[in-house]
């Protein structure tokens, strides 16, 4: 059977081809245009306490580099590669690459309506919420980036958009499944029990060939943008389950086949913002391995106080609850949560912006602090600095607790070119 890491190198090396044979044509036929962009990251994250595990160091170091290879053509269609690359000194999981995009776009038009296929690898997010993107299912989280879960790896899709004044419809056919990454026995972030991600259990008899179909309806009414969507096929969060291996007890990802209906809406009155995200979703199982449907929703408001003291600066606040309907047997750490955090934005020519945050799990006594520093140095260059605290943290909560002594400080230095 053809492995991801044998298909992704296969497309890698497709890309490659196909980038460098209309490198050539784009010097001899002025119709084809070529940009090359992107970023180059140097990073360090420190954490102030021993690692609870063996091998856990207190600092990490690394680097990313993830370039943007964009064709254009006169002639409808266009080309978009990013690759991903990542190197990490303490953890050697986190050190890996990934296609984050390699798709063509073709678009037209069929009356009033306009339509789009963009055809290979990439990503799209769904939902408006800032704690916990329930809605959002088409794209894998890549787990190694950040513990926020808001990193994705590409996936391989069909995607085709067909839009209009009434509003815009999409519609996915996806022929693999990522697996979720996972740090690995030397990384910070991690259970007390090794995740050994190289041997995933599915439901499917297909496994990671599953076919997976989903769609999406957005319509914007007056003050209201609504999403409607549905996903039928192998889910992006797995299940847990322990084995007896050679070196003992690990954690085996298992990926089940669920259908998830999805509602977002965002209402914009004046300086308010009011969200809501909301799924059902049927056939999963919970902590217990139980199969149980359940209804999840996080929902909540944002007002932006703008120009405080007729300056540039605007002042966001904002609060959100986190539901599952599972309780203490979901399979996230966001059953029952509220996050109260601000947003500085000073509009200035740095773009310097300061994000501040708390989710408090109403369940246990767990808090988690999230402070951002983001400020742009010169046109290329950027910083971003980031905190992240737990404490109080419940020892019967227990996904959170075996990482209750991973809080640590981030520091970014970004090259755009």
């Amino acid at each position: 059977m053809l492995c991801w890491a044998t298909l992704k190198q296969t497309l890698l090396g497709a890309v490659l081809i196909f980038a460098i044979v209309f490198n050539s044509q784009v010097c001899a036929n002025s119709e084809i245009d070529l940009q090359l962009f992107g970023h180059v990251s140097v990073e360090s994250r420190w954490y102030p306490e021993n690692g609870a595990y063996s091998s856990q160091s207190h600092h990490a170091s690394g680097f990313v580099l993830e370039p943007e290879l964009y064709f254009e053509s006169v002639s409808g269609w266009s080309f978009n590669l990013v690759p991903f690359f990542r190197y990490d000194s303490a953890d050697p999981e986190r050190s890996h690459a990934d296609l984050r995009e390699a798709y063509f776009l073709l678009f037209g038009e069929i009356g009033n309506s306009e339509w789009e296929l963009r055809l290979g690898i990439d990503r799209v997010f769904w939902g408006v919420v800032e704690s916990y993107h329930l809605v959002d299912i088409i794209n894998q989280t890549d787990l190694i980036e950040h513990p926020d879960e808001e990193v994705e790896l590409g996936q391989l899709m069909a995607h085709v958009t067909w839009s209009g004044e009434w509003g815009a419809a999409e519609f996915f056919a996806m022929p693999h499944h990522r697996e979720r990454t996972f740090p690995g026995r030397r990384g910070r972030l991690r259970p007390a029990i090794i995740i050994d991600d190289g041997r995933p259990s599915y439901e499917s008899s297909a496994e990671e060939w599953h076919l997976d179909f989903a769609a999406r309806y957005s319509q914007s009414l007056g003050a209201f943008d609504i999403g409607i969507s549905v996903f039928d096929g192998t889910s992006r969060e797995p299940l847990l389950r322990s084995r007896h291996h050679d070196d003992g007890l690990i954690l085996v990802p298992h990926y089940e086949q669920v259908r998830q209906f999805g509602l977002d809406v965002q209402l914009t009155s004046n300086s308010w913002l009011f969200k809501l995200e909301a799924i059902h979703r049927a056939d999963s199982q919970n902590l217990r391995f139980k199969e149980e449907d359940f209804e999840a929703f996080v929902i909540g408001g944002e007002y932006t106080f703008y120009s405080i003291l007729d300056s540039a600066i605007d002042f966001s606040v904002l609060g959100e609850w986190t539901y599952d309907g599972r309780g203490s047997d979901a399979t996230n750490a966001f059953e029952d949560d509220l996050l109260i955090a601000t947003r500085l934005a000073f509009n200035d020519i740095q773009n310097t912006e300061i994000y501040a945050s708390i989710l408090e799990d109403r369940q246990h006594s767990t808090n988690a602090l999230v402070v951002e520093v983001n400020r742009r140095i010169s046109d290329q260059w950027s910083m971003n600095l980031e905190l992240l605290s737990l404490f109080n943290v419940d020892k019967e909560d227990v996904q959170i607790d075996q990482t209750r002594r991973d809080s640590f400080i981030e520091f970014h230095l970004n090259y755009n070119f």
